[in-house]
């Protein structure tokens, strides 16, 4: 066949602008396409709930590409088999609890499932701000302001666009960007120990695991926390390359919000 450079240009701007517009009023939105939102995006689709991800890098995927210090190799323990097994991540056991496994394939795995079981990846945007409404005097969050990244990286003078969700999920890792955002333009306290941003400790695997998955869950009406946003804004250990926190963590923020859309 005789490629048309029209058509085929046609194709892109017209799929994507439905993808676009089939998403901007979602049950849930989620800031950042680390391995904790893109395992809340599996979940999240499987159940059912209208998800779109939203990922100021090209790539989606966060830092589980470089495994260890740049060693292609994660550590996932025994926690969280359960999820790889589901979502079809190949592993070796190691023993006593410790599975090793492929960081490149793992990420593209995970980002393979997250999209085919409903949940888009909009890579090169980035929230910039969040929407906030009134709900019985009180604020909440509802939404997030989107520009290009490259937009933003060049200072350029552009509006953003505005798109509604129900819930919001901060999945930007170290930054805790959105809950920053919260606190700085809306005059809130989050409730963290701090009612801000705690800021994380460092490196203690073992503690870091439990804590990012224990305080995952909501930080302000609205907004939720999930993997090392989670650690970030309540004040954990970070944990290094082992990952099933991070899996763990994903799972749980899904669950978390499927149950209070369903019970709304």
């Amino acid at each position: 066949m005789e490629l048309n450079d029209v058509i085929i240009s046609r194709n892109i701007i017209e799929g994507y602008k439905k993808k676009l517009l089939d998403h901007l009023s979602v049950d849930v939105a989620l800031v950042g396409a680390g391995p904790a939102n893109m395992v809340a995006g599996y979940y999240l689709g499987k159940a059912g709930v209208k998800a779109a991800i939203f990922e100021a890098k090209l790539a989606p995927g966060g830092g589980m590409w470089g495994g260890g210090m740049m060693f292609n190799e994660i550590v996932i323990q025994e926690d969280a088999r359960e999820v790889m097994d589901e979502i079809g991540i190949r592993y070796e056991d190691k023993g006593g609890g410790y599975y090793t496994a492929d960081s490149i394939e793992t990420i593209s795995t995970i980002i393979s499932r997250c999209v085919r079981m409903g949940t888009p990846v909009f890579n090169l945007i980035k929230a910039i701000d969040v929407l906030f409404r009134e709900e019985n005097g009180s604020p909440r969050v509802a939404g997030l302001v989107l520009s290009w990244s490259p937009v933003e990286k060049l200072e350029l003078h552009v509006d953003p666009l505005g798109i509604e969700a129900r819930f919001v999920v901060d999945g930007t890792g170290h930054p805790a960007d959105i809950c920053h955002i919260v606190t700085r333009k809306m005059n809130v306290k989050l409730n963290t120990p701090t009612g801000g941003v705690v800021g994380e400790m460092p490196l203690w695997a073992d503690r870091g695991e439990s804590f990012t998955v224990e305080n995952t869950g909501p930080v302000f009406p609205g907004l939720y926390v999930s993997g090392m946003a989670a650690t970030n804004a309540f004040g954990g250990p970070r944990m290094g390359p082992v990952f099933g926190g991070m899996l763990l963590s994903g799972k749980k923020v899904a669950e978390l919000i499927t149950k209070e859309l369903k019970g709304a």
